[in-house]
């Protein structure tokens, strides 16, 4: 009879409910939150479910799925290591590969066609160093206020590649925090771009962009990664990929590697990313001081970062005669394509006949390569 009691007494012992913390209960409410966020408003479901359910799965108490600190020296690990942990351990691979599936989503065609946009990607890079400043300031080193920063980029995995290399232990809070925001674009960045600009302004209709041709259009990718990468030799695995994939898209001879790589190959990362990014929120670990810190500095610089994009834009409408509407200057951050939809709604709210996407496009494609410069830039100023 004592034997079944103890057997019974550590089959209790060993449930969810005997180990369940409310570290634990916290992020899996706001995992509930994300859930509602996706399914109900639609707020980037690709990028927010998978998050959502990763951070469910790796809070539910002695799952063995997400294992902190693993280390997998050897295949006999893997047994033990957990399918979350297994995808979180392919991080310093992932970014780079994400980055080749968006190149050949995108059409740099808009940038191309009006390559003043560049101002607007590289104004909206302000948000990445206005944070870094201030994580200095409340007692961050270097290289964990560089990683803080760059989520001002609104770019994940460039914030991915950065803080694996400056500052791991800070990944799940910065990684978390990027996607976030990055899902969040569309609650985030229209009440700054309506207090940054007028009625007017905002009703501004801009003309067609030019035709951009087949042959600029090869050799934009080439042509960006000689200068870029001769310029940051660090820049090659993120701007590198970026490039590659949208010479996959242009070149006219790979259309198989193309589709693969923005389909079957983008969807698969993502899924893979998303959830193991979500599995590092766990309770014990991201519900610290530093993460509240890191939380507050990732919202503070991505409307910084919108802010300086926008402010740019309404300067070169200026210059130009008022030709160029404002909102467009917040797509400049990395968020594709969800920051140039933002710019075409509240386009179309204020003049229904606007058509800003593909003008937005421009310094929205312009903001991937800027975020993956000043991760570059980051890196070869304080990387070890």
């Amino acid at each position: 009879m004592g034997a079944i009691t103890e057997a019974i007494t550590n089959l209790a012992m060993d449930t969810g409910i005997a180990n369940f913390t409310y570290q634990s209960g916290i992020m899996i409410v706001v995992s509930f939150i994300f859930l509602y966020l996706a399914i109900k408003h639609g707020f980037e479901p690709l990028l927010l479910i998978p998050i959502a359910f990763g951070m469910l799965l790796s809070n539910l108490p002695v799952t063995g799925m997400f294992i902190h600190d693993f280390v997998i020296q050897d295949s006999s690990q893997l047994t033990n290591a957990g399918i979350l942990t297994i995808f979180y351990a392919l991080k310093p691979v992932l970014p780079s590969l994400i980055f080749l599936g968006v190149g050949a989503m995108t059409d740099f065609g808009p940038l191309i066609a009006n390559p003043k946009s560049l101002l607007m990607g590289a104004a909206a890079q302000l948000g990445i160093f206005f944070a870094f400043f201030a994580a200095i300031i409340l007692g961050f080193n270097a290289q964990e206020a560089a990683s803080i920063g760059i989520i001002g980029g609104a770019d994940g995995p460039t914030a991915i590649y950065l803080t694996g290399k400056l500052a791991d232990h800070l990944l799940g809070p910065i990684a978390v925090a990027a996607y976030s925001y990055m899902a969040l674009v569309p609650v985030i960045q229209p009440p700054i771009m309506k207090l940054l600009t007028t009625e007017k302004e905002r009703q501004i209709k801009m003309e067609q962009l030019r035709v951009v041709s087949q042959r600029e259009k090869i050799l934009f990718p080439i042509a960006v990664t000689v200068v870029v990468v001769l310029l940051l030799p660090s820049a090659a695995p993120l701007v590198g990929m970026l490039m590659l994939g949208n010479l996959f898209k242009e070149s006219g001879r790979t259309a198989r590697l193309s589709d693969t790589s923005s389909n079957a190959l983008m969807n698969i990362l993502v899924i893979i990313l998303g959830t193991c990014v979500g599995a590092s929120a766990t309770g014990d670990t991201f519900i610290t001081a530093a993460t509240i810190k890191i939380v507050v500095l990732g919202v503070c610089a991505f409307a910084v970062g919108t802010a300086g994009g926008v402010i740019i834009a309404k300067i070169m409408n200026v210059i130009t005669g008022g030709k160029i509407n404002p909102l467009i200057g917040s797509a400049g951050v990395s968020a594709v394509p969800m920051a140039a939809r933002v710019s075409q709604i509240e386009g179309q709210k204020a003049n229904p006949t606007n058509f800003l996407l593909m003008h937005a496009m421009g310094p929205n494609v312009a903001g991937v390569i800027g975020s993956g410069v000043a991760a570059s830039v980051m890196l070869s100023m304080f990387g070890m």
